[in-house]
């Protein structure tokens, strides 16, 4: 069996991309997409944006998986209720990710440190093989979707992601503030050169509503709608509000209607991919 035979990209890259491909794929999984959610920045709710994605597609009646393959600082263990959880045996075959809450496979380097908050210290290169571990060496078995919460950055990480797993598009989550909005899009512009579709972006922290008069109030001046290139279109606009704030404590069912009727868009452009 051929790397191609088992990649979720198989019959949609050109016969070039085959010829100099070097994505290698586990035999005993069957992956049909691959989602990133990037940023290029912390801070914006990338790991929330990556959790309540992989939820709703759950509930839509998804088989979903979530890798957090931000190395040095995952959060999607606290975020799916999994932070005391931890990997301590493995089989020849390889790792079996955590199930949480709802069948949600998941797999984070939190599960592989002996306490929540112990630091990995490693460089650069061994950060990168063990992002490629986590797509290789981990059994994920048949998923329709496999959720990869990003690094910020477009540095070693990103670049790894990109290149050695077979990405069917990718999320930007970014927050309507001048600064921000310059750096989400140079992960836009390396999206785009490493030729990994933009499906959008989801704008986080867009406004509050208040809670006596239901009066909605921008968070910020500025507004993020054609700071990317005409192709890449904000998707939805989130609140800053309690709700995902405690999205950990709570999960989905703590999630109003009006957010994931806002969420929406999102589910319809990646369950749309063909």
């Amino acid at each position: 069996m051929s790397s191609c035979d088992t990649c979720p990209s198989n019959g949609s890259c050109s016969t070039e991309q085959k010829k100099t491909c070097t994505i290698e794929n586990n035999p005993l999984n069957h992956v049909k997409k691959i989602i990133g959610v990037m940023s290029g920045k912390g801070g914006v709710g990338k790991s929330t944006v990556s959790a309540l994605l992989a939820y709703e597609l759950l509930r839509n009646g998804y088989k979903v998986g979530l890798l957090d393959a931000d190395i040095t600082g995952p959060s999607i263990p606290r975020l799916v209720k999994l932070q005391n959880k931890r990997i301590t045996s493995s089989s020849e075959k390889g790792m079996t990710p955590i199930t949480a809450a709802g069948g949600l496979k998941v797999m984070s380097t939190n599960f592989l440190v002996e306490n929540e908050d112990s630091p990995v210290l490693w460089r650069g290169p061994i950060i990168g093989n063990l992002v490629k571990q986590f797509w290789t060496d981990v059994i994920w078995g048949e998923l329709d979707y496999l959720i990869v919460d990003m690094p910020p950055g477009t540095a070693d990480v990103a670049i790894t992601v990109m290149q050695s797993l077979p990405m069917s598009g990718i999320i930007m989550v970014t927050v309507p503030q001048d600064m921000v909005s310059m750096i989400v899009s140079k992960a836009v512009h390396m999206a785009e050169k490493m030729n990994v579709p933009v499906l959008g972006v989801v704008e986080n922290m867009s406004y509050i509503k208040c809670p006596h008069c239901n009066e909605t109030i921008d968070m910020f001046e500025y507004s993020g709608e054609n700071f990317m290139s005409e192709n890449v279109k904000i998707l939805c606009k989130l609140p800053m509000s309690q709700e995902l704030i405690h999205f950990g404590k709570t999960g989905i069912t703590g999630v109003s209607d009006d957010i994931l009727s806002e969420f929406s868009s999102v589910i319809n452009v990646v369950t749309d991919l063909k």
